[in-house]
């Protein structure tokens, strides 16, 4: 016999009920038993792609080149911030926060996207750096930049991004794409951005 208080609800909804509960342990149990015979594959961290370590390497790269000293993870101003000059007194970071924080404190900081070449770098710095020693075979970033997109130099923002986004669909490493020409578009995405910034 029903407890009473269940007396007050009616039959179908009861029964709705009960068949709800009785398929969500189904399912349940259906995902438990295919995860026991189709186990999930460890990740490899070699194929995984982290854009901060990326961007952090290709950073520390350039800083070495242009034979700037630098500290990483340093702290300024109660943030901790990817790389400090101290020679400069400039702050470089990812963190949207602790940019402005940094700013206000009256240091100069250096807010890094993810998808910014280090090689970019060099154009924020409130300071002359020398040239690095481009690729022969790209004597034109920023030309071969709208080329690997396949655009012409007079490509709007909006073009580019355009471009870019359906471009990154295939070359994606996790759509089974490669990690170099996924790393060779973002670069030439984030110069021919740039580009067409400093033109308005």
């Amino acid at each position: 016999m029903l407890p009473e208080w269940l007396s007050m609800f009616p039959p179908w909804l009861l029964t709705g009920l009960g068949v709800g509960i009785a398929a969500s342990v189904v399912v349940a149990g259906i995902f438990v038993a295919a995860d026991r015979l189709y186990p999930t594959a460890p990740i490899d961290p070699s194929h995984t792609f982290d854009g901060t370590t990326r961007r952090r390497a290709e950073i520390r790269d350039y800083l070495r080149t242009i034979g700037e000293p630098f500290a990483e993870d340093h702290p300024v101003h109660g943030h901790t911030v990817a790389f400090y000059l101290p020679s400069r007194g400039v702050a470089i970071t990812f963190d949207a926060q602790a940019y402005f924080h940094i700013e206000r404190a009256g240091t100069y900081a250096v807010l890094c996207e993810h998808e910014m070449p280090g090689a970019q770098l060099g154009r924020r710095l409130p300071f002359e750096v020398p040239e690095r020693n481009l690729d022969p075979d790209v004597a034109d970033p920023v030309a071969a930049a709208f080329d690997r997109l396949g655009l012409s130099s007079t490509a709007s923002r909006d073009e580019v991004k355009t471009a870019y986004r359906s471009q990154v669909k295939e070359t994606h490493p996790d759509h089974g794409g490669d990690q170099t020409e996924f790393k060779q578009l973002r670069e030439a995405y984030a110069t021919a951005k740039n580009h067409t910034e400093e033109k308005n």
